[in-house]
């Protein structure tokens, strides 16, 4: 067990004997690997294709974005090259450190869920078209899944504030699923996002704000941004929806939490879900301007700096089309 605090330890650490352990009970054969990091890179350019190299000597599929503001990846293999991989990251001479402390987060499927490998430059790894915004130098305040479920389960914080979700990612996934009376302002993109604050920041005022999204990183920039505009009490969720899936389950949340990849969807124990495995659902999209492929997320942006679309061109890497539910699947009313 972990002492209190203490971040919870990866399911599959990096490449050791204990791998042999994991290799005997895990019953799905592929880990699913994602994780980003503000920091600035100088390098990309040259470590770009020793990246595809490595990960091609590992037979790993995915996508890395590198961008001067730092590194956000989707990458899935068998779990011995995946611990390899993350071995190879955090402590390669090449990377000069900077990912030393790289969190992983991981999961599981019987198959892979991405077509093939791409590593690309990006002008950020994810669009807000806020320059100003770093994370890198200092991040908003951030609540764990166990804090954020007990001030739910109360209806308000520690300090009496009532607390107000606020789910950051595109309309369409929304719709697969969200926090329990959430706010959605439906963007369609995450540059929508500054905008919309500022046109319903009346709804955010003298409560406890706790934005969320898939995995975190949208809501890096979204909780400074919200902090600079003069909201007072902000919080990005720790790790995003999947974390608190990891750490507390499916409390306060209906539905499933929508991914840029062939498995559509996972529900609250990480595994996907049953949207996902509906073969009508997986061969179509019913979301006008939702992007199917990585062509067409390309398509919904400039291709050299795609907005919110950045987490689809760093998921699905094409070898098919992913579903995009219709407007009304999962929607909290």
């Amino acid at each position: 067990m972990n002492a209190p605090g203490a971040r919870p330890k990866p399911l599959f650490p990096p490449a050791t004997p204990v791998f042999q352990h994991f290799k005997s009970i895990c019953v799905m054969s592929i880990v699913n690997l994602s994780a980003y990091k503000f920091v600035t890179i100088e390098s990309g350019a040259d470590w770009r294709p020793l990246i595809v190299d490595r990960c091609a000597a590992l037979g790993l599929r995915g996508t890395i974005l590198l961008a001067p503001e730092g590194i956000n990846l989707f990458v899935a293999g068998e779990p011995e090259q995946i611990g390899t991989f993350m071995d190879y990251l955090r402590t390669d001479p090449l990377f000069e450190g900077k990912f030393a402390d790289l969190q992983f987060k991981e999961s599981v499927s019987e198959t892979q869920p991405f077509g093939k490998m791409l590593v690309k430059l990006k002008r950020e790894i994810i669009t807000m078209k806020k320059p100003a915004i770093r994370p890198e130098l200092g991040r908003a305040p951030s609540v764990g899944a166990a804090t954020l479920k007990s001030w739910l389960d109360r209806g308000h914080d520690d300090e009496g504030r009532p607390v107000v979700m606020l789910d950051t990612r595109n309309a369409f996934e929304v719709d697969v699923g969200t926090f329990d009376q959430a706010l959605d302002y439906r963007i369609a993109k995450f540059s929508e996002f500054p905008g919309v604050i500022e046109e319903h920041r009346a709804d955010l005022e003298g409560k406890t704000v706790v934005s969320f999204c898939t995995g975190g990183i949208r809501c890096e920039k979204a909780a400074i941004h919200m902090k600079e505009v003069g909201i007072d009490h902000v919080y990005q969720l720790e790790g995003g929806i999947l974390k608190y899936f990891e750490e507390v389950g499916g409390a306060h949340y209906h539905g499933e939490c929508f991914v840029f990849d062939h498995r559509t969807a996972l529900n609250a124990a990480l595994e996907p879900a049953a949207i996902a495995q509906n073969s009508e659902d997986r061969t179509a999209s019913a979301t006008p301007g939702a992007p199917a492929t990585e062509d067409d997320a390309a398509d919904t942006a400039d291709a050299d700096d795609t907005d919110d679309t950045d987490e689809a061109h760093a998921a699905i890497t094409a070898g098919g089309q992913a579903s995009f539910p219709g407007p009304n699947h999962g929607r909290h009313e």
